[in-house]
């Protein structure tokens, strides 16, 4: 179990190194003060997930370093019933020098472990890693991916009752990292607490029971996963908002003959009020057009794409029987509505205005990736694969008379 009590940070910050002396000479503030945390409180019980989200600088690392013992609190108590491990920074505690066999032995000193713990779970810390032969070669010779394997081995096997898990995780392969949330699961099954620390909103609202958002330092949301992952995609919202001329024509290398143009967009899903949506949640792609001349054939057309590039979906108002017209210097939203019934990951939309079907004949304006959106958890059954169909499954007895394919025998003519 993780208890935390009225929990405060703060670092001093000096605009010049020699402010620092004259600090500690005569005895005058020189510095600024930075509240890292303010005030946080919250626990893990035993066998739950707890996620922690925040933007950048919003006191993540922070609070895993004071939980760690890495820092010291200003004020406030930090309780934590057992040994608490975790995979933090990448290579923390790790000499590049050594071999992996010889940073099992440092690293797991480092964590708590005895000397007779380390040597009974050495070989099954080596069997979880499969690094093979690379056990005894340097970990300057390994790549990223290879030194968050035996990162995350040894700390899983340091027999934690608390873990601790930060982005590092995100380097593996995806192989791997499907053993690692895995074996973090069988953890939890087994009465274990764990903090899980990822921008990884899809991974989130899968693993965690509940999650806390970080804001300024202090915990603006604590509470489930899926409303806390909306709460900091509002947040996210917010802070790109002086941002929003990102879409405009110059900026994203739009091109066409520029009678009508979209001059602004945004995608918000009706659950989220963000760009960040549920599998399965309702979402309206908003676009604003504007048309220089009178027209009175515009098609728009969008096309959905994957982050591997591939067309997902794509459809146009000529394809809908809605031919758009606008009169010169006219200016229209035009709101899109669909289901994003569709996998988790992250998606572009590429947004036409053409005449008629296509824009082979009449391109007034294109623009790739024109808008962006990403998908993170599930809402009603899950599905593997790209999108979600419509499927249905009856079970019924099946007719007496009617045998099995290999029951029936061909009668000689």
């Amino acid at each position: 179990m993780i208890r935390i009590e009225a929990l405060n940070k703060s670092f001093k910050l000096f605009h010049r190194p020699s402010d620092r002396l004259r600090e500690a000479i005569t005895g005058r503030s020189r510095h600024d003060t930075y509240h890292a945390l303010k005030d946080i409180s919250f626990s893990v019980a035993p066998g739950e997930v707890l996620g922690v989200l925040g933007r950048n600088g919003a006191g993540k690392s922070t609070l895993l370093k004071l939980l760690t013992g890495v820092l010291m609190p200003d004020s406030g108590s930090i309780h934590i019933d057992g040994r608490i491990t975790g995979l933090l920074e990448l290579g923390t505690g790790f000499d590049p020098e050594l071999t992996g066999r010889q940073n099992i032995t440092a690293n797991g000193l480092m964590l708590g472990m005895s000397h007779r713990e380390i040597e009974q779970r050495r070989e099954a810390i080596i069997d979880f890693s499969e690094l093979g032969g690379y056990i005894d070669e340097p970990l300057r010779t390994y790549s990223s991916g290879m030194a968050m394997r035996l990162a995350f081995s040894v700390a899983i096997h340091a027999d934690p009752s608390c873990f601790l898990v930060d982005e590092a995780l995100s380097v593996g392969d995806g192989y791997f990292q499907q053993k690692c949330m895995k074996r973090i699961r069988e953890f939890k099954d087994g009465g274990g607490s764990i903090l899980f620390v990822s921008h990884d909103l899809n991974a989130v609202k899968m693993l965690c029971d509940r999650a806390i958002v970080l804001e300024d330092g202090a915990i603006s949301f604590d509470g489930d996963a899926d409303d806390a992952v909306n709460q900091y995609n509002r947040i996210m919202a917010n802070q790109a908002e002086e941002q929003e001329q990102r879409h405009l024509t110059q900026d994203q290398g739009a091109y066409g003959s520029g009678e009508v143009t979209v001059v602004d967009g945004r995608i918000i899903g009706d659950d989220s009020h963000s760009s960040t949506v549920t599998s399965g949640e309702w979402l309206d792609i908003q676009l604003d057009l504007e048309a220089r001349d009178a027209l009175d054939d515009i098609t728009l057309g969008i096309m959905l794409r994957d982050r591997f590039g591939q067309d997902i979906f794509g459809a146009n108002s000529y394809q809908l029987g809605q031919p758009l017209r606008l009169a010169a210097g006219e200016r229209r939203r035009i709101s899109l509505r669909l289901r994003a019934d569709i996998a988790p990951g992250k998606y572009t939309v590429t947004v036409a205005l053409h005449s008629r079907e296509h824009h082979l004949d009449d391109c007034y304006w294109w623009c790739d990736s024109y808008l962006q959106f990403e998908v993170a958890g599930f809402k009603g059954h899950l599905f593997s694969g790209v999108c979600r169909l419509p499927l249905s499954l009856d079970a019924e007895p099946a007719p007496a008379d009617e045998a099995a394919p290999e029951q029936r025998q061909e009668t000689p003519s």
